[in-house]
């Protein structure tokens, strides 16, 4: 198994070896200088020597008389004792040596080392066992003219320790290199930190654990840009978490939305979904296995996809391409928008418009029934008035006749208005009605006591069966409203001899329960699902004839809807009708 050093450590052998390598070189160099300098000392030494003993020869004329023996005189007069001089000629016959008295006797030294060097160089060097003496010399030759002058040393331990370079210069070399490995360690470690450091940082980051993005770097170059960099990181954490938040939310919202939402590239790549957009697809397609995918292939997005295949060729951020077309399917009714974006991506909305469409329906139809309702009393009253204009010579009794039938038609018209404007408050307004705490019971009597001439009339009774300590909260002159509506119909259609019940027979922590009832001749079977309708009326002659307005149950069933309530109602199986409703205590929460 390969061992893995840290980066400090490998930081520290890479400039330890460097700098290794470059103190061996200055130490090697330095000491095969210092060595040549003492070589180049001796060299000097012995010139002098070797030139003083050539000039003395020279002057004296020894060569031409051959009085070799007289350089004894140079010898003798020498700083040093210790050096030998021999004189060669070019034949390598030895001429003079100072250290041998029978020098005639020696071998031939045309052959040396250093004679033959010096003959091509300024000077020739050797160091070498001496056949005459059997002892080593350091040679120094050089050559005059006709002959060689030839100075010597022992090469003992004096000369060897004298030729050796100085050890103070290696310790001095060693010392610097000690001081050297402490910075060394000391750079590399705060170095190899930052580095270290800023490795975990970038490993961590990489694997999605957490780091500590409030540590500091060292004060150095690195540790700045390790710093910047941290920082950067930082902020771009902030500002990636800051996005997959909105990004979060943005999903969130379209998964909240009624709206079927898709997001599409330029290749029809699905980006993005909510579940409505599927779920409409498929109301509107008809299928059931269905993805987003499949929105191209279905024939009712053809427009939608023929938009997308020949988009406008300049696009601009403020003026973006749209289509949009309605689409209706099986009763409801779809918006359908594209709108392309300038890098040809796209954006699908399906909304679920249905009761957008259906309300304005019903407003259509509620025009057409209110111009309906308001033109028979305004007829009315118009041939009443002209009647009575085009007979000046009118019986007074008629005349008083027709003048009362347009008052009632008058009437009639007022209630119409009424009725209609209180309607259109609870779908427009219904928050801007008040609630108040109001006792059942109260309510019930003050029903009981405005229709009192008139259930006496019809010889009908009314029975109330509310608790006294019956509370809720809710607003006054729509609850009146409620059991008002209620109770004139009953009124109106039960007949005579008949019984009216209010009775609140049950309660929770929350609820009242509510029967309202008669006796009376009922409605049949078939017209129970539309009698909350506006102006919808089981015989409207009739209806009108005892002054009906068609939209009475109308606001009953909004105002119990305003105030989070239901309403059903059934025939009674002895003969009747039975209204079931239930009201909260508070819709304040």
């Amino acid at each position: 198994m390969i061992k893995r050093y840290s980066y400090k450590r490998k930081l520290f052998f890479y400039f330890f070896s460097l700098f290794l390598i470059f103190t061996v070189i200055i130490l090697f160099f330095q000491y095969s200088r210092e060595k040549q300098y003492r070589v180049d000392q001796l060299n000097n030494t012995l010139y002098s020597i070797a030139q003083t003993t050539g000039n003395y020869i020279k002057i004296n004329s020894l060569q031409a008389k051959g009085n070799w023996y007289n350089v004894d005189s140079v010898v003798r007069i020498l700083p040093r004792h210790d050096v030998r001089i021999t004189i060669v000629d070019l034949d390598g016959i030895v001429l003079y040596d100072s250290y041998i008295e029978d020098y005639k006797s020696m071998e031939n030294h045309k052959t040396r080392p250093e004679i033959q060097k010096s003959i091509y160089s300024e000077y020739g060097a050797n160091i070498r066992k001496s056949a005459s003496t059997g002892k080593n010399y350091y040679y120094y030759s050089r050559y005059f003219e006709n002959y060689f002058v030839r100075a010597a040393v022992i090469y003992d331990i004096e000369v060897k320790s004298f030729l050796k370079a100085e050890k103070i210069f290696i310790l001095f070399i060693v010392f610097i290199f000690l001081i050297m490995w402490v910075v060394i360690v000391f750079v590399t470690s705060k170095f190899g930190k930052s580095v270290t450091k800023l490795k975990d940082f970038a490993i961590k980051v990489s694997q999605n654990k957490h780091y500590d993005l409030d540590f500091r770097f060292p004060k150095d170059e690195l540790g700045v840009i390790s710093n910047q960099i941290v920082q950067i990181y930082k902020n771009l954490k902030e500002a990636k978490d800051s996005l997959s938040l909105e990004k979060e939310k943005l999903f969130n919202h379209l998964y909240i939305l009624n709206e079927g939402v898709a997001f599409f590239s330029k290749d029809k790549k699905e980006t993005l979904t909510n579940s409505h957009f599927v779920q409409y697809m498929n109301i509107i397609s008809g299928q059931l296995s269905i993805s987003a995918a499949d929105f191209f292939n279905l024939k009712e997005f053809t427009k939608i996809v023929e938009f997308i295949d020949n988009p406008p060729q300049k696009i601009t951020p403020n003026d973006l391409p749209k289509i949009e077309y309605l689409i209706s399917k099986s009763g409801q009714y779809f918006k359908v928008q594209c709108v392309v974006f300038h890098d040809k991506s796209f954006e699908l909305i399906i909304t679920d418009i249905t009761k957008l469409e259906k309300n304005r329906i019903i407003k259509q139809q509620m025009t057409s029934n209110i111009a309906h309702e308001l033109k028979t009393p305004i007829t009315s009253i118009q041939g009443f008035l002209e009647t009575v204009l085009d007979n000046p010579d009118l019986d007074p009794g008629k005349r008083l006749h027709f003048i009362e039938r347009a008052n009632a038609q008058t009437t009639r018209l007022a209630d119409l208005i009424s009725d209609i404007s209180i309607l259109n408050k609870i779908e427009e307004a219904g928050e801007h009605f008040t609630f108040e705490n109001i006792k059942l019971s109260e309510i019930a009597h003050e029903i009981k006591d405005e229709f009192k001439v008139a259930i006496e009339k019809k010889k009908m009774s009314l029975d109330i069966h509310i608790n006294d300590k019956a509370e809720l909260i809710a607003n006054r002159p729509l609850l009146l409203s409620v059991f008002r509506n209620l109770t004139e119909n009953s009124i109106k259609y039960a007949g005579e001899n008949s019984y009216i019940s209010i009775n609140l027979y049950h309660e929770d922590d929350k609820h009242y329960n509510f029967s309202f009832s008669d006796n009376g001749k009922g409605i049949p079977e078939e017209h129970l699902p539309r009698i909350f309708e506006r102006f919808y009326r089981i015989d409207s002659d009739r209806s009108r004839k005892l002054g009906g307005t068609g939209l009475g149950l109308a606001i009953v069933k909004n105002a119990i809807l305003l105030h989070k309530g239901e309403i059903s109602v059934r025939k009674k199986q002895d003969g009747g009708i039975e209204f079931l409703f239930t009201l909260p205590k508070s819709i304040i929460e």
